[in-house]
C-alpha cells in the first residue's frame, strides 16, 4: 500500500506539469511543480514515572510536489523515535512513522484538502511480528491570518479509518492552534493547543478516547532555521502501541525548522 502511494505521488509530480500546462493568455492558474519544503526536527524529555517514556524525538518534512494556482498536491513524511530507560541509559523501544499525501483547494480564508493518511508503529530492540497499522482518508482544513505582531494558524482534519491491523480504531479527529507574538526583531513567543479524539469499535472495551497537547515557549529565528523552547503538557493516546490506554506527561525540548 504505501509503495502503491509513493509512487502515485512520484507520477503526479511528473505528468502533472506536463499535461497541465498554463496559457498565459487565458488567465488559468500557473502550475509549478517542488515549490515548498519545510522540514522539522525535535527532541523533548517526558517528565513521566515509567521508564520506557523518557525521551520522544521527531524529524520529519512537507514537500509540496505540484502547485496548480488554486491549490496543492502535498506529501509529508515524519518519523518518532521513543526512548526509555529500561536497559540503558538512552534506551529506543519504538519506531513509529507517518507518511500522508493531500490534494487542496484554497479558498479566500482557508484551505481545504483531501487527505490520505498513513500510521505504522513498530518496536526497536524488541521483538515484533505482527504489524500495527492502520490507513484512513478524509479531509482537512486550515488557515491563518497576521493581526499586527501576533500570528495564527489553525488545522482541523476528520478521517475514517479504511484499514487497520490490532488498533480499535474507527475514526480521528485532531485540532490545532499555533499562535506566534513578536517580542523583538527575530524573537517570538509562542504558544499551541491541540486535541485529539479517535473513535472506536468496543473490540477492546473501551470507549471513545481523548487527548490533549499544550504548549509555550521562545521561538528564535537564525538566519537559516529557526529554534523553539518549549514546555508541554500532553495527554498521549495509546502510548505504547501493545497497550490500550492513555498516559499524562509534562515534557520540556526544542523543535529545528526550517522558517
Amino acid at each position: 500500500m504505501i509503495q502503491r502511494v509513493l509512487l502515485a505521488l512520484a507520477l503526479a509530480a511528473c505528468a502533472s506539469p506536463a499535461s497541465a500546462q498554463t496559457d498565459q493568455t487565458s488567465g488559468s492558474p500557473q502550475v509549478d511543480y517542488l515549490t515548498r519544503f519545510a522540514f522539522h526536527v525535535s527532541l523533548e524529555h517526558l517528565f513521566s514515572e515509567e521508564e520506557r517514556f523518557v525521551w520522544d524525538a521527531n524529524w520529519g518534512g512537507e514537500l509540496d510536489i505540484v502547485d496548480y494556482g488554486v491549490g496543492r498536491l502535498m506529501f509529508v513524511a515524519n518519523y518518532q523515535t521513543i526512548l526509555g530507560s529500561e536497559f540503558r541509559a538512552f534506551d529506543p523501544n519504538q519506531g513509529n512513522y507517518i507518511i500522508e499525501g493531500s490534494l487542496s483547494a484554497r479558498l479566500p480564508a482557508v484551505e481545504l484538502a483531501a487527505v490520505f493518511h498513513h500510521v505504522s508503529r513498530h518496536l526497536s530492540d524488541r521483538p515484533k511480528r505482527f504489524p500495527v497499522d492502520w490507513n484512513m482518508i478524509g479531509g482537512r482544513v486550515r488557515g491563518g491570518t497576521t493581526r499586527g505582531r501576533t500570528e495564527l494558524q489553525g488545522r482541523a482534519d476528520l478521517r475514517a479509518v479504511i484499514l487497520k491491523t490490532l488498533v480499535d480504531y474507527r475514526w480521528e479527529m485532531e485540532a490545532d492552534v499555533n499562535a506566534r507574538v513578536a517580542i523583538r526583531p527575530r524573537v517570538s513567543a509562542v504558544a499551541a493547543g491541540g486535541l485529539h479524539v479517535i473513535g472506536v469499535d468496543g473490540t477492546r472495551n473501551r470507549g471513545t478516547q481523548f487527548g490533549y497537547r499544550g504548549e509555550g515557549g521562545i521561538w528564535l529565528e537564525g538566519r537559516a532555521v529557526a529554534v523553539e523552547l518549549f514546555l508541554a503538557a500532553e495527554r498521549r493516546i495509546d502510548p505504547y502501541q501493545l497497550e490500550f490506554s492513555t498516559a499524562t506527561w509534562l515534557t520540556a525540548g526544542f523543535r529545528i525548522s526550517s522558517r
